[in-house]
Formats: structure tokens, C-alpha cells, sequence
């Protein structure tokens, strides 16, 4: 099905970056929400956007608004009778998102793809709130949506194969990388940060360095930013919100790092609050430096960046035994998704386990296990591919295969 018209519910940061990226490729998309001060920042903030490439010289004043004649502010489902596509960027509160897309149900021609850019939630789940789970997918943006290359593309239980390719399609022709993905929850790329990140902030709280020693250690790792880094850019309740979600489905092995409850509290929640695990403008990071203090008593711990990379790389061989996403596919997405590389070279997690020998992966969660308890515990695939005797590049054979 070729999709002549789209349309975006939620005016937010991520929603207003998708509606650009659509109407940057030539298409129109009508942008709704319920608040018409949320829609007048979402048109604002696409303009921003636009004028940018103005000032960069990559567009002209007349191509600007061009574009920006394609994007039509809705407060009602009015221009919905025609849309080939809908994607849902409303907050992370399925109660939310079922009603929207009962309602949507309503609205929408029968073949009207409908898409959530939820990062965590259950693809099936808000298909049954409609007549249409097989037209029910998940598309995964990252923020910015304006920049990030990946796109996560989730089947849900009843999601057919002609709305996958559809979507598949759909994603290439706005400039971006595709990944099709199993549902579970999490989906890929937060189901592998987010025990990185949460291992971060366990040092953190623990004492074992501080957040710009740890983010230092990670760049010389060969990230492009350090974590604490990265989630003052997220969001600090974003990342408390899917890290609670992941704990609840996949149990202790996800359990948060108290630090991330307790900053949340305090209205600490990164960049767009100007405070979170750093200080921006006239903030400092002295409240954080009180809570560890008070977190760490007693607490003798290190840090080193295999404690923050092994359980990542647990997590991709989980994701590999699950059938998640194809092997590659599971690099790339990590690479695309997160920025992932290792001392320069872009290496997804499977490629990086390769690299450092899978039976050297299994023995250091071990020891990490000894240490810190059950969470590091190396899963059935990885022990399964030692005993075949494939350690990675240097038997060239481990998750992939090496001439």
C-alpha cells in the first residue's frame, strides 16, 4: 500500500520531530492534540527545525514554507477521513493510548495503518482496543526524530505481514533505517540500554566513581557520550518510567537504581528541567553529590566499564536465544539507536562480543556475579555457544560467523 497521506496524534517533542520528518519527505501530514498551546510549540518547534537548514544554507526561505504548508494543526479528527497511516506519540499510559486508538478506529478508513512510537509498551495490547490488530504496528522513533537514523518496527501478535512490509516501505522513503522487531517488552534497543544505563547510576549511588568519571570512562570506551550524559538528555522520568516497566515484566535482573526514584522527587530530570544528574544554567549537581553520600554508606564497590557493558551484552544474547530481531539487525540497531561504537570502530553488542571472546564475556559476569549478586549471571546462550566451542572472532565463529 503506498501512503499518500499521514497524520501524527501528540504535538510533543517527539511528536512534532515525526510530523517533520514526514512532511521533509514530501508528504502530507495533518499534526493533532487536544491543547492548541501544545500544538502552536509543536509547529514552532518544526519551523525551528526547518529554519536551521535555512541558516545552514541547506533549503531556502521558500522551500521552508513549502514544507511547512504540508503540516495541517488539527485539535479534531476532522482530516482523518483520508489518512493512510496514523502514529501515536502521546505519553506512555496505555489507558491513554487504547482510548486513542478506539477513537481512531472510528474515524479511519479500514486500511488505515495505525502506528504507536511507543518506546516500551505492548503493541498487542493497544490492537485490541480496535477492529484492526492486523493493522496494528509499533514505530519506534528515536529523539530527536529529526536526526536519529533507526527505526524500530514491532509486530504485534496480530499484526499481518503486508502492514510490516507496508511500514517497512513506508520508513526507507522518510530517509531511515528500519529494524523489524519481535514484541516484547522493551522491544530491542531500551531492553539493552536500559541495564547499561541502570548500572551506571548503581555505581553512582554506590560511590564507586563519580558521574563524570564514569561518563569519562565510557567515552575512552568509545561511546559518543557518557550515560549520565545520555539520560539528562532522555529524560531522568523517562528513564525511571521504562526501567519500571522492564523491572515488572523481566524481574530483578531490571530492577532501577534507587538514585533514579529519589532524582525524579526532586524535579531532577535532566536537560529540560535544568537539573539532573548534572547542573545546567544557574543549577548545580550538589544535591546529587548529597544523595550519594547518603545512598553510599558503607557501600565498598568499583566501577569499570565491563560492569556497564557485559549485562548489555547478556542482554543481546537473550535477545538472540528469544528470536527478538536477526543478529545483525540487532547490531545495527544499537549502532543507529545509540551511537554504540568500541574505541572508534562501530560495533554493535554481538559483533563487540565476538570481539572480546564470548568465554571471556561468560567468565567475567561470573566474577561480576560473585560481586554484585544474580543480575550478571551469564544466560543459556551464551554458555551454549562456549560449549560449541564458538568463542567469537578468534574461533571465527560466535554470533556471527567470520572468514
Amino acid at each position: 500500500m503506498y501512503i499518500f497521506k499521514a497524520a501524527v496524534i501528540g504535538a510533543g517533542a517527539m511528536g512534532a520531530g515525526i510530523a517533520q520528518v514526514i512532511s521533509f519527505s514530501g508528504l502530507p501530514v495533518v499534526l493533532k492534540d487536544v491543547d492548541q498551546a501544545f500544538l502552536d510549540k509543536g509547529m514552532a518547534t518544526i519551523r525551528k527545525i526547518y529554519q536551521v537548514r535555512v541558516d545552514k544554507g541547506k533549503m531556502s526561505a521558500g522551500d521552508l514554507d513549502a514544507k511547512m504548508s504540508l503540516i495541517t494543526p488539527a485539535l479534531d479528527y476532522a482530516e482523518f477521513s483520508d489518512v493512510d497511516i496514523v502514529i501515536e506519540a502521546i505519553p506512555e499510559k496505555m489507558s491513554l493510548k487504547k482510548k486513542v486508538f478506539a477513537d481512531l478506529d472510528g474515524v479511519c478508513p479500514e486500511g488505515t495503518i495505525f502506528a504507536s512510537n511507543t518506546s516500551a509498551l505492548s503493541i498487542t495490547e493497544m490492537g485490541s482496543a480496535t477492529r484492526r490488530p492486523h493493522k496494528m504496528i509499533g514505530m519506534h522513533f528515536f529523539n530527536p526524530a529529526n536526526v536519529m537514523k533507526l527505526v524500530e518496527i514491532i509486530r504485534g501478535e496480530g499484526t499481518d505481514e503486508e502492514t510490516v512490509a507496508d511500514l517497512v516501505s513506508f520508513t526507507e522513503s522518510l530517509r531511515k533505517i528500519p529494524v523489524v522487531v519481535k514484541e516484547c517488552p522493551g522491544f530491542l534497543v531500551n531492553r539493552l540500554l536500559m541495564p547499561y544505563l541502570n548500572e551506571a547510576t548503581l555505581c553512582l549511588q554506590e560511590g564507586a566513581a563519580t558521574a563524570l568519571e564514569i561518563d569519562a570512562g565510557m567515552r575512552d570506551y568509545g561511546w559518543p557520550m557518557g550515560p549520565f550524559t545520555l539520560m539528562d538528555f532522555l529524560g531522568l522520568d523517562v528513564c525511571a518510567d521504562v526501567g519500571a516497566y522492564l523491572n515488572s515484566q523481566y524481574g530483578d535482573r531490571m530492577k532501577g537504581a534507587e538514585m533514579f526514584e529519589r532524582l525524579v522527587k526532586l524535579g531532577r530530570l535532566g536537560e529540560k528541567s535544568g537539573a539532573g544528574f548534572y547542573g545546567y544554567g544557574g543549577e548545580t549537581d550538589e544535591p546529587v553529590k548529597k544523595l550519594v553520600a547518603e545512598l553510599s554508606a558503607g557501600k565498598k564497590t568499583v566501577f569499570t566499564p565491563e560492569r556497564l557493558m557485559y549485562p548489555m551484552l547478556n542482554e543481546a544474547a537473550r535477545c538472540v536465544a528469544e528470536g527478538i530481531a536477526d543478529t545483525k539487525d540487532i547490531d545495527m540497531a544499537m549502532i543507529a539507536g545509540s551511537g554504540m561504537t568500541y574505541h572508534g570502530d562501530r560495533l554493535g553488542p554481538l559483533a563487540l562480543a565476538d570481539k572480546l571472546g564470548l568465554d571471556v564475556i561468560v567468565g567475567g559476569l561470573e566474577e561480576l556475579e560473585k560481586l554484585y549478586g544474580p543480575r550478571f549471571h551469564p544466560c543459556d546462550k551464551l554458555y551454549e555457544l562456549v560449549k560449541e566451542g564458538r568463542l567469537g572472532e578468534k574461533t571465527k565463529a560466535g554470533f556471527l560467523e567470520y572468514v
